[in-house]
């Protein structure tokens, strides 16, 4: 494992090739290659047989998970992300109509915040390798939410350019996906 200094100097680096990636697809290929994904999520045991469901609002052409809200509504709890200066907490998804833009300009739900048991996570991140280690936006708010979680089943979410086959830096505190699913392929 490399010092912190390198490691989030390379984060930074992949990072940002990344993200200059995504921000180039089209609207279609956003709407493709999300569709495949999702198809891939819902052979997923762990999406099956979830009853609570971490997503989460996407920015900058990111996977699109919002078509699992209106094919599952009533079968599970939709969950999205609300942050706050230093932390995220969850509530429940009511509907386009309950959600407002917050902090960072994504919409988030206006519900009361959600304190009970999650089954699943779905996580955005900008670049994961083949051992689920995951590079995120870079505030920490999923690698503290998610290290206060253990028994909850964490899934990345990511374009296959997203993917790579080398060991991405990553530090101790970095929480790993149990899987990572992209347009064609299921890893973990």
């Amino acid at each position: 494992m490399l010092p912190w200094f390198y490691a989030r100097r390379e984060q930074a680096e992949l990072r940002s090739i990344a993200e200059q990636k995504r921000r180039l697809m089209t609207p279609d290929q956003v709407a493709e290659q999300s569709s495949r994904v999702v198809a891939q999520i819902e052979q997923l045991a762990a999406f099956r047989e979830a009853n609570t469901v971490l997503i989460y609002y996407p920015i900058h052409n990111e996977v699109d998970l919002r078509p699992l809200l209106a094919k599952y509504e009533g079968q599970k709890t939709f969950l999205f992300p609300v942050t706050h200066r230093h932390s995220m907490e969850v509530r429940p998804y009511a509907g386009e109509d309950m959600m407002r833009k917050g902090r960072f300009g994504i919409p988030e739900p206006q519900t009361e915040t959600y304190k009970g048991a999650i089954d699943l996570i779905f996580v955005p991140g900008v670049v994961f390798d083949h051992h689920c280690h995951r590079i995120g936006r870079g505030g920490g708010y999923y690698d503290k939410f998610l290290s206060k979680r253990p028994l909850a089943k964490k899934i990345g979410v990511c374009y296959d350019f997203q993917l790579k086959k080398h060991t991405i830096p990553h530090l101790w505190h970095e929480p790993k996906m149990d899987r990572v699913v992209t347009p064609h392929s299921t890893i973990g």
